[in-house]
């Protein structure tokens, strides 16, 4: 029972912390940053290991996040790739120039991406049916997984960066050539983002092991977090935080991987709401070695 109430707990409380952020101001707005940060991390860390398992749990941290932390601590050094940048003191302690809750970002939104792209390359409704995949289509399949969740983590950060950049977090040396309406965030971050999206998520799917390519029920709290995360992104960012262009950018990139998994979830639901049942087909080129 604890597997399937903990992280919708966890997620409520998720959800209570990022309506508090527009209440919030300074000092406390940055404190709110860095607790709804760790709160995101421990979600999806805590639903990796309860859904399949601690290899799944450890890749995924040491993925996202050392992953994260290396590509962070490259890029406040080099400007490689993202290009130069800068924190401020207002995250909390920074290790190498990052702050320590920057890798917990990264872990936060990655696992969610990967299971939208999975649940997105599968069929959608029904017993699986056929021969697993093998040969060029499985090599497909996964190509298809990797660019599916790169996109769905990379296009997050339409948001995010935006809304740092306004509340001083951290600060671009030179944030030219920029999106139209997006001033202070070069393009070369956004590129860096899918770079490294692609990286993570390529390395994950091995590292994780075979349980990571099929989803069901239980992961309804991810897909929700992710659905959540775009249309609060959108509201908040038009309406609360005054920032337009980066709802309009936003809505436009990660409403990629978020509206047709929306309609995805809603085809598998039958008139009067009760879902019916639900199993990726299984492919070849995710069989345990």
């Amino acid at each position: 029972m604890i597997r399937r109430r903990l992280p919708w707990a966890l997620l409520a409380l998720l959800v209570l912390a990022q309506i508090c952020y527009p209440l919030t101001a300074g000092t406390t707005r940055a404190r709110l940053t860095v607790a709804t940060v760790g709160l995101g991390c421990l979600l999806s860390v805590g639903h990796a290991l309860l859904s399949r398992g601690p290899r799944t749990a450890a890749a995924l941290v040491a993925v996202a996040t050392g992953g994260g932390f290396a590509v962070e601590a490259v890029g406040v050094a080099t400007g490689v790739p993202f290009g130069s940048y800068d924190y401020s003191g207002e995250l909390g302690p920074k290790v190498a120039g990052v702050p320590l809750i920057i890798p917990l970002a990264w872990t936060w939104m990655a696992w969610p991406a990967w299971l939208a792209a999975v649940r997105l390359s599968t069929a959608p409704g029904g017993p699986p049916t056929g021969h697993p995949a093998r040969g060029p289509a499985a090599g497909r399949l996964a190509l298809r997984r990797v660019a599916l969740a790169a996109v769905g983590l990379a296009t997050w950060d339409l948001f995010l960066d935006p809304q740092m950049v306004a509340e001083g977090y951290w600060r671009w040396r030179d944030a030219v050539p920029a999106l139209p309406g997006l001033p202070g965030v070069p393009l070369s971050n956004y590129l860096g983002w899918l770079l490294f999206a692609v990286l993570l998520m390529s390395a994950l799917r091995p590292l994780a092991g075979p349980a990571v390519t099929t989803t069901d029920g239980p992961d309804a709290p991810m897909f929700a977090l992710y659905l959540w995360t775009y249309a609060s992104s959108v509201l908040a960012h038009a309406v609360f935080l005054d920032l337009p262009a980066s709802a309009l950018w936003g809505a436009a990139g990660m409403g990629v991987t978020a509206v047709p998994l929306a309609v995805a979830l809603l085809l598998t639901r039958r008139p009067g709401g009760r879902t019916r049942p639900w199993r990726p087909q299984p492919s070849g080129v995710d069989a345990p070695a």
